[in-house]
């Protein structure tokens, strides 16, 4: 959002002194009092003046790593981070770091919260969503020793340190009771195993897995599209599913193997339609529409749910 011309605001001054009031005249001392026949003089003794205690200002309800400024959004006091930029608008981001706004450099500071209360609930919806989720994140660390469990193929599979096989064997049983793991996973190292032994074994198996699995999807896509894909490479980004090239090859996240098979089959089919649509056309959602009918609700789940951190 941007107005047509800030406005001039005149600098907030603080004082740092208070003006002292005019002392007050001593009170005059007690008279002597006598005690066993002895006189002993009055002592008065002034109490020392009263020095106001110094008080930290609680803690803002939401504050980005790099917050340089503050405002309150409803019953919420939220430090972000401004940065002033070549742009026309004013621009809002939340991430894991905090709320994070970039303006013109011509904006003025009463413009900006302005901006910021008009999208106020958009704002705390999504920090309260991003802090909900960095909650997840850390719960979902895995502990790497004998009886820990991760999402694989949308299934909960439990990690057993067995030495008799050799290297990684997958089990399922197909009797186990209702709620409890029917996988496990047997890793050939012994009890007293590392935990960066255990990960790296677990994780060279859900690598493996994931490229047999998705050259078999991709293949099946393949010809339900007309398309013909050249290579198929792994990839481990932070922020990206999936991606396809005109030469058509196609680089898809070997995490993928975290989810069901219905998300899998939505990226692979998203990749795979861009070498008919090299885009996000209304043409392009057609061709995977074509495919995957429920690609709108495949797409949230990649957005909402949260991935162990195997590190």
């Amino acid at each position: 959002m941007s107005s047509g011309r800030a406005a001039t605001e005149a600098p907030l001054q603080l004082s740092l002194f208070d003006t002292a009031a005019a002392p007050s005249p001593a009170p005059a001392p007690p008279a002597p009092s006598t005690a066993g026949g002895a006189t002993t003089p009055g002592v008065h003794t002034a109490p020392p003046p009263s020095t106001p205690k110094a008080t930290t200002p609680a803690p803002a309800d939401y504050t980005h790593s790099a917050a340089d400024r503050e405002i309150r959004l409803g019953d919420c006091r939220v430090a972000y981070a401004l940065r002033r930029a070549r742009r026309k608008s004013i621009g809002f981001s939340v991430g894991p770091e905090g709320l994070a706004v970039s303006a013109p450099r011509w904006v003025g500071q009463g413009d900006i919260e302005a901006a910021l209360r008009e999208k106020a609930g958009w704002i705390l919806r999504k920090l309260s969503e991003q802090r909900e989720r960095s909650r997840r994140m850390q719960a979902s660390r895995v502990e790497w020793r004998d009886g820990t469990s991760l999402p694989f193929l949308g299934e909960t599979v439990i990690v057993v340190l067995d030495p008799r096989v050799a290297g990684a064997v997958l089990n399922s049983d197909a009797e186990a009771l209702p709620g409890v793991p029917r996988l496990t996973l047997h890793v050939g190292l012994p009890q007293q195993a590392e935990p960066a032994q255990i990960r790296d074994v677990v994780q060279s198996w859900l690598q493996r897995q994931a490229r047999r699995i998705f050259e078999e999807r991709c293949r099946l896509f393949a010809d339900r599209l007309g398309v013909r894909m050249s290579r198929l490479t792994l990839s481990a980004a932070q922020t990206r599913w999936g991606s396809a090239s005109a030469d058509g090859s196609v680089r898809l996240n070997w995490r993928l193997v975290h989810f069901g098979m219905s998300v899998i089959d939505y990226v692979v089919a998203h990749e795979l339609a861009h070498l008919r649509e090299m885009n996000h056309s209304p043409a392009f959602w057609d061709v995977v529409r074509s495919v995957v009918p429920d690609f709108e609700q495949l797409r949230g789940s990649l957005r909402t749910e949260v991935l162990p951190l195997l590190d």
